[in-house]
C-alpha cells in the first residue's frame, strides 16, 4: 500500500504536508544478520535535513517485536550512519495486539521519535482522506467492509487522475475485501463491489495496458543481453503479474499463509516462496 499510494503513510502520521516527492519507500539489508529492512521511508540524497521513517505493520500478537525494532534500528544505524534523524511507526490494528515490555523499553516508546498509530483509534471524520480510508478498511468489520469499500472506489475515481494509480487503489481495495470474505469467490466480491463494468471501461483497461508497458520496458532493459524477444516476453509476464506479486507481503502481514496466498492469487506457490525469500535477502 505505500509503496503505490505513499501520501497514505504522510496522512496517517500526520503529516499531510509532506512532500512524497521527497522520499523514497524501499528496503535495505542489514548484512551483519542478513535481515531486510523492508518498511523505510528514505529522503532523496540532498534532503538530509528531513526525516527517515522505519514502519513497521503489525497485525499479529508479537512477544519478540520491540526486541527486533530497536535492534535493527541500530544496527541499520551503526552500519550505514545516515545523515537524517531516524523516526519510528508502529502500526496496529488496536491497542490488545501491543506488547510493549514496559520493563524494557518504556523509555523508548516514549520518545518523541517513537510514533505508534492504532487504526481503529483514529477520528471517525465524515468525510475521511482516500489515504486513511483505505487504511481504515483493513480494520472494518465484514458487515461494514463492503460499503466501505464501494465508497472508496468512487472517492478514488473521483480523485485519483493517474490511472495506472487508480486501477492500483482499486486492485488493493478489491484485495482486502478478497481476504476479509474468504468464502466468497472473486467473482461473488467484484458483483459485491460492482466492479464487472468497471473494468470493462477504457479507463480501466489503458491502466492495465500502462503496466503491461511498464513491464515490457523493464523486461527489454533486462533481457538485452538475452535477445529482445525474451526480454519482451519477460516484460508481458512482469506486467501481469506485478500487481499480484505487490500483494503479496500485505497478505502475510494478514496472517495468511505462503499456501493461502498462492490459492487466492492464482499463482504457483513455488513464486510465492521465491518472492517472498527474496525479500528477507
Amino acid at each position: 500500500m505505500f509503496l503505490d499510494f505513499p501520501d497514505s503513510f504522510f496522512e496517517l502520521i500526520a503529516q499531510p504536508d509532506a512532500r512524497v516527492s521527497n522520499y523514497r519507500f524501499t528496503s535495505q539489508e542489514v548484512k551483519q544478520l542478513a535481515f531486510r529492512l523492508d518498511g523505510l521511508f528514505l529522503p532523496l540524497d540532498n534532503l538530509e535535513n528531513l526525516p527517515f521513517y522505519l514502519v513497521e505493520v503489525q497485525f499479529q500478537k508479537d512477544e519478540d517485536l520491540y526486541y527486533r525494532l530497536f535492534s535493527e534500528l541500530f544496527l541499520y544505524l551503526r552500519q550505514y550512519k545516515p545523515l537524517s534523524p531516524w523516526q519510528i511507526v508502529v502500526i496496529y490494528p488496536s491497542r490488545e495486539i501491543e506488547r510493549e515490555h514496559p520493563q524494557q523499553f518504556a523509555d523508548f516508546l516514549s520518545l518523541a521519535r517513537v510514533k505508534r498509530i492504532y487504526l481503529d483509534e483514529l477520528p471517525n471524520d465524515e468525510t475521511p482522506s482516500l489515504a486513511i480510508a483505505l487504511i481504515k478498511l483493513v480494520t472494518e468489520s465484514e458487515s461494514q467492509a463492503v460499503n466501505s469499500a464501494k465508497i472508496l472506489i468512487k472517492q478514488a475515481q473521483r480523485e485519483v487522475s493517474d490511472r495506472l494509480v487508480q486501477r492500483n487503489v482499486i486492485d488493493l481495495i478489491e484485495t482486502i475485501i478478497i481476504y476479509k470474505l474468504p468464502q466468497k469467490s472473486r467473482e461473488e466480491i467484484e458483483a459485491m463491489l460492482e466492479l464487472q463494468d468497471l473494468k470493462q471501461t477504457r479507463f480501466y483497461q489503458e491502466a492495465f495496458g500502462d503496466g503491461i508497458e511498464r513491464g515490457i520496458e523493464q523486461g527489454i532493459e533486462q533481457g538485452i543481453e538475452q535477445g529482445i524477444e525474451q526480454g519482451i516476453e519477460q516484460g508481458i509476464e512482469q506486467g501481469i503479474n506485478l500487481q499480484k506479486l505487490k500483494t503479496i507481503p500485505l497478505l502475510q502481514d494478514l496472517g495468511l499463509t505462503p499456501q493461502q496466498i498462492s490459492e487466492r492469487l492464482d499463482l504457483n506457490l513455488e513464486t510465492v516462496l521465491n518472492y517472498l525469500t527474496q525479500q528477507q535477502q
